[in-house]
């Protein structure tokens, strides 16, 4: 299981935070309008568009006027990786494609579809592909080489844990509730923030001097998971409590919460396998793709908490936009 996935659903902080986000988001969209090849007329499929990273990248292509077309079972053109008939219909007319395959790379078959999707887009005319991958993962490394030697403009964007894996799902719940339980101890993890991810995809899929790039991409800092939840309770306030378990207790109990075997089995193969330490190092690769430092967990924290992303358990559910 790719660091990035729990599973699939997704800031306006103080005026200082917001303002920040929006300043970071029109200099984006000025190198984006500059390098923009005008020659790859035609929308940008983002597959796995309702996604974390997916609707972000949706936002900012749409921010900058490029056609955009997201894709997945829930939107207007449906794709769905396990009925290849809705796949030319959604690629039909394509220059660029963001893809995040679901559930995951390291999944079997995997390799099998992205093979595919890769062929049809060839054949729908699709010019670049930009491919969300995971760190630490010889499966999802594996489509990262069937992706990069397709014939498409290919980069690969190799991705650390999540920092949004925080405040979705169940892990929100947890963080609401005032306790995280996690299989995890002393293992840091360079989390890094989706929007960096998104900022790099657009970069990618916009500008020139990205193909065959592969972008190893991190926060600037390694925590563990305790620092991480000890930084998420600063910002927001309230005291959450860390209790790290064993892994076999781990997963019975999210068997218990109803959640699907593969999710189980994926996140068994995540906390058991993944996070044993291979993957804690920082890189740089936002800087290479982007020229500037990555967003730090801290930042990530207080403007998700500003946004009210972590409301308490039992409260209203805030109103604020997500995204």
């Amino acid at each position: 299981m790719t660091e990035n996935t729990i599973i699939q659903s997704e800031t306006n902080g103080t005026a200082t935070v917001s303002e920040t986000a929006e300043s970071d988001h029109r200099a984006t969209a000025a190198t984006a309008s500059r390098g923009l090849d005008r020659t790859d007329a035609g929308p940008v499929v983002v597959l796995g568009g309702t996604g974390k990273t997916g609707r972000r990248v949706v936002a900012r292509l749409a921010e900058r006027g490029i056609e955009v077309r997201p894709a997945s079972r829930s939107t207007a053109i449906p794709f769905d990786w396990t009925d290849r008939a809705t796949w030319d219909t959604a690629l039909r007319g394509a220059r660029s494609v963001y893809l995040a395959y679901q559930p995951d790379l390291a999944a079997p078959g995997a390799d099998q579809a992205v093979s595919a999707l890769t062929e049809a887009a060839r054949r729908a005319g699709v010019r670049r592909l930009v491919l969300l991958s995971g760190r630490g993962e010889p499966e999802a490394q594996l489509c990262e080489e069937i992706a990069l030697h397709s014939g498409l403009a290919t980069t690969v964007v190799r991705c650390s844990w999540f920092a949004q894996n925080f405040s979705e799902d169940f892990l929100a719940e947890e963080i609401a509730a005032g306790r995280v339980t996690l299989p995890a101890d002393a293992v840091a993890e360079p989390f890094v923030d989706a929007e960096d991810i998104a900022d790099v995809a657009v970069a990618a899929l916009t500008e020139q001097g990205h193909a065959g790039e592969v972008y190893e991409l991190t926060g600037p800092q390694a925590l563990t998971f305790a620092e991480a939840v000890a930084t998420i309770a600063a910002a927001t306030g309230r005291e959450i409590r860390y209790q790290p378990v064993g892994l076999d207790e781990y997963a019975a109990a999210m068997s218990d919460m109803g959640l699907p075997r593969e999710v189980v089995d994926s996140l068994t193969y995540l906390f058991g396998t993944v996070l044993d330490g291979r993957n804690t190092a920082v890189t740089d690769g936002v800087e290479r793709a982007l020229g500037r430092a990555p967003r730090s967990f801290a930042e990530y924290a207080r403007r998700t908490a500003a946004e009210g992303g972590w409301p308490i358990a039992g409260s209203e559910p805030s109103d604020a936009p997500r995204g």
